[in-house]
């Protein structure tokens, strides 16, 4: 069957591989259907692993399948049945998992296309506890971005930002695919949403999702405008996920009080905090990392019930995968790049 390795920075292959085995215990072979791309794989093909990994590594950490098969003890699951695929490899034996709290299992194998093989190939074994079902009205695409693009936002505002119905908050890189859900379901709760974008033809894109105010950062200091916009009061919660290049700029834009939700450090890893700053206007730094699987679910009934959609750059194939990653790594997206598998 097809894959996708990644076997050197940089070069990925298109290879044939073999089919996996009847699904063991607790096990089910899905028929991949759809691979969302994000940034954590333009770093695997930078090379930035972070951890031991083993080449050739198939790529894809966000991913919808079909069942195809299911093993002895899976119950709730049926070949046919669409599904939206957790990304990393949970014990779901530690408290963590057993809570509900999948992102936090103490004993992780790693994390899918990354460390693990990855979802770009057609047919896997997962264990099924790690397989969320997808509602009626929602399709492959709807159930590959659940996982990464509106799991972790769900995650980020709800869970950790605890974001409420009547404030303002600040999405960076609102043009991304987590920006892009993240402005939806700031503004279906009733907030004030101020975002960035890095060039002038995603502004008119940004609004139609609902974003209140568009600031092109290439052109304009964003803390500068946002500071204007809340007249110098600042936004209750900053949507970050671009790291060094915003982070001064982030804590600026808070009002006193504020919360500040990372999840990611595109444009750099290490950065300074103003101490007096972070004390003196008692903002809150909050970090989050994936998502619990109930963050899935519920984006899921979301897009079932037609409050919010996922927004689709291209869909490509195999081959104009490297020309995705490349376009994916200047920035020259508006929403996601989908891989088709089926």
């Amino acid at each position: 069957m097809r894959a996708l390795q990644l076997v050197d920075d940089r070069r990925l292959e298109q290879v044939d591989i073999a089919p996996p085995p009847p699904p063991g215990l607790g096990e089910v072979t899905l028929r991949i259907k759809a691979v969302a791309l994000n940034h954590i794989d333009v770093w695997g093909w930078r090379g930035m692993a972070f951890a031991k990994r083993k080449m050739p590594l198939v790529i894809g950490a966000e991913a919808s399948g079909e069942v195809d098969e299911v093993g002895p003890g899976v119950t709730g699951l049926a070949p046919g049945q669409l599904v939206s695929i957790y990304g990393a490899r949970t014990c779901g034996l530690c408290r963590p998992c057993r809570e509900g709290r999948d992102n936090l299992c103490e004993h992780v194998s790693g994390v899918h296309g990354f460390h693990l093989d990855g979802f770009a190939q057609e047919k896997i074994n997962l264990p099924a506890r790690l397989l969320v079902p997808a509602p009626p009205g929602v399709d492959a695409i709807g159930a590959a971005v659940a996982p990464v693009t509106f799991g972790t936002v769900e995650h980020m505002l709800f869970d950790n930002a605890r974001l409420e119905p009547g404030e303002t908050i600040l999405v960076h890189a609102g043009g991304s695919g987590i920006g892009s859900a993240a402005i939806q379901l700031a503004k279906k709760m009733g907030c004030t949403v101020i975002t960035t974008v890095g060039s002038n033809d995603k502004i008119e894109k940004a609004k139609a999702l609902g974003a209140d105010h568009v600031i092109n950062y290439r052109e304009d200091r964003f803390e500068g405008v946002v500071r204007k916009l809340t007249r110098k009061k600042g936004v209750d919660v900053v949507f970050e996920h671009v790291g060094k290049d915003t982070w001064a700029g982030s804590m600026f834009s808070l009002k006193r009080g504020g919360r500040l939700v990372t999840c990611g450090s595109t444009s750099g890893v290490s950065t300074e905090v103003n101490l007096m700053m972070l004390f003196q206007q008692q903002l809150k730094l909050l970090g989050s990392f994936g998502c619990r699987m109930e963050n899935m679910a519920d984006a899921m009934q979301k897009m079932a019930a037609g409050l919010v959609k996922p927004i689709i750059d291209t869909e490509v194939d195999f081959a104009s995968i490297d020309t995705a990653l490349k376009r994916m790594e200047g920035r020259d997206v508006f929403g996601k790049i989908i891989l088709r598998i089926d």
